[in-house]
């Protein structure tokens, strides 16, 4: 077996002062771009209709186009993913508690802070990682109001079971949906359950927007209040009915929007390419599990769950190494939103209860893929993986003497950084 490129012995890693393996970073989601040309010629259109934003053409356009794809009756796009959020739950008047993940982005939790609503942390299934239906139950009080499920990683949760539980307890069942466009459960398009799902086309997402975000839903009176409430509550000119903010999509944003869209077969093949790549190269090494996209997933992410008794060394050294040679992996969703402020000062972590996702927060970890991600840097990426744990007793000893000779704060290549 042949050692990682450039790397024959422990001493040559950029973790302890040697040249990093990639010249550039290597993120877990960088930005694509799709058709430059397509996206240029759009925006000459929108800069000689000189008309940016107030539901212009482009972003009527992409609702349109939205719609088709997702088989949803209407779709909203909205500035951002988080706003998209915010105004989902205020149109359905949730209120008092409701029930999250604490394994999830902490937007999901802030979208419904925000609103002066208590988030209530639920544990994850220790199968799936995401929202646990029989957790749910143990948490429902007379102040909850609403679940938001969270689909993680391009992969559904339970829908099934949430939208049991919702239905037996009289409770406004959303998605969040930031992770899985494009994905499907049981041959049915994700962006078609529950009252509402709410998507994000950030940056850094398997369809981007630039910087946006949209509703989903099939019930015509929550659409136009969302689209009401998204617009300062404007119903027509000089006619404000009711109380709303600034959530609209400028026309540039869904010109990159359509662009992205008709690049999205390109994409898709990419991600798949590349999970496959990491699963026949990672297969074998002892303590690191590649998880399953599943069928109807985008397979945007390529997340290994690490076993460090395993593997010889913590998910944390591992990420350190990678980090140092320019590989920015990801801990996802580490630590969990229950230990983030406000909400650790709220309430102490350690009253949630939440085993499983403490376990699989302090485990996985996201290796970067996605359309601008080579075979040949996954190859070099997984090489320097297998490297990495061939000698991973060398390098805890070798990063124990540097932590402590630099006081215990991690190298300086590991800060300042932003993974996107």
């Amino acid at each position: 077996m042949t050692e990682a490129s450039g790397k024959k012995a422990v001493t040559e890693l950029a973790l302890f002062g040697r040249p990093p393996l990639f010249a550039e970073p290597l993120h877990v989601g960088r930005s694509t771009l799709g058709n430059r040309g397509r996206l240029l010629e759009r925006i000459n259109e929108i800069l000689d209709r000189r008309w940016f934003t107030n539901n212009g053409p482009c972003v009527n356009e992409l609702e349109r186009r939205l719609e088709g794809l997702l088989g949803a009756q209407h779709v909203i796009a909205t500035c951002n993913g988080t706003v998209a959020l915010e105004l989902a739950i205020r149109a359905c008047g949730l209120q008092g508690e409701v029930i999250v993940p604490a394994f999830t982005f902490v937007a999901t939790a802030h979208a419904l802070q925000w609103q002066g609503i208590r988030p209530v942390f639920c544990d994850i299934d220790e199968r799936t990682f995401t929202l646990d239906p029989r957790s749910i139950e143990r948490a429902i009080t007379p102040q909850t109001t609403g679940i938001i499920g969270v689909h993680l990683w391009g992969r559904p949760c339970d829908v099934e079971g949430l939208e049991a539980v919702a239905r037996a307890h009289g409770l406004t069942l959303l998605f969040d949906a930031a992770h899985a466009f494009g994905g499907s459960h049981r041959g049915r398009p994700i962006g078609t359950f529950g009252r509402a799902e709410v998507f994000s086309f950030h940056a850094t997402k398997f369809v981007s927007t630039f910087e946006g975000g949209a509703v989903a839903t099939n019930d015509a009176q929550l659409a136009a209040q969302i689209r009401l409430m998204k617009n300062f509550g404007f119903a027509g000119y000089d006619d404000v009915v009711y109380v709303g903010t600034n959530g609209k999509m400028s026309e540039i944003s869904a010109a990159m929007g359509l662009t992205s869209l008709e690049s999205m077969g390109e994409f898709l093949d990419a991600n798949r390419r590349n999970h496959r790549a990491y699963r026949e190269a990672l297969a074998g090494v002892p303590g690191l599990h590649l998880l399953e996209s599943g069928d109807g997933s985008n397979a945007q992410y390529a997340i290994v769950d690490v076993e460090s008794e395993s593997l010889g060394m913590s998910r944390d050294d591992l990420q350190q190494v990678l980090w140092a040679e320019n590989v920015l992996a990801r801990r996802y969703f580490y630590p969990g939103c229950h230990r983030m402020e406000p909400y650790r000062s709220l309430l102490p972590p350690e009253r949630w209860h939440l085993p499983v996702t403490e376990r699989v927060a302090a485990r996985v970890l996201s290796l970067p893929t996605g359309a601008t991600v080579t075979l040949d840097d996954v190859r070099q990426v997984c090489e320097l993986v297998r490297f990495a744990v061939r000698h991973a007793s060398d390098i805890r000893v070798r990063l124990g003497a540097s932590v402590a000779a630099v006081g215990a704060h991690p190298p300086a290549v590991l800060r300042g950084r932003n993974g996107s």
